[in-house]
């Protein structure tokens, strides 16, 4: 499995944690419960059809741990940054990108911060409106400018 994969692993959790916030590992451990994860495979959806190695439960792990510990922080810079819009007015789709996108901006150095900008606005073009990808971007990009000091 591709990091993309995890990542786009990471951004449906993501979603459905805020959708239905549950306690982290309750949800890891739901949704990576083999047989859960094997029910999910699809030809529809090819994310799925390979189940994660340590590698990669790790990374997923840490973004949604990481998420739900800075949930209140990275929604304040999506509302300080998204100027012109309330918080509310944002699709839910954005809002999980976003807040993926901005964790690993601010918390894992190891992902380039193109790669993390680029990756969450791909995933945009995928599962959400096409007007909704320049807006994140603009978002994301000068949030990285502003708040990320390894730039």
């Amino acid at each position: 499995m591709t990091r993309t994969a995890a990542r786009e692993i990471a951004f449906k959790l993501c979603f459905s944690q805020n959708e239905n916030p549950t306690p982290p590992e309750v949800l890891l451990g739901h949704f990576f419960d083999e047989e859960y994860y094997a029910s999910l495979q699809s030809d529809d959806d090819a994310v799925f059809s390979e189940y994660p190695d340590a590698r990669q439960l790790e990374y997923i792990g840490k973004i949604i741990r990481g998420v739900a510990l800075h949930g209140a922080e990275l929604d304040g810079y999506i509302e300080k940054y998204a100027v012109g819009w309330r918080f509310g007015r944002i699709s839910r789709v954005a809002v999980a990108l976003m807040k993926l996108a901005m964790f690993e901006l601010l918390y894992m150095p190891d992902v380039p911060n193109k790669v993390a900008i680029n990756e969450a606005l791909e995933l945009a073009k995928r599962y959400d409106e096409e007007r909704v990808v320049p807006f994140m971007n603009g978002v994301l990009g000068t949030f990285a400018r502003s708040e990320v000091a390894h730039l």
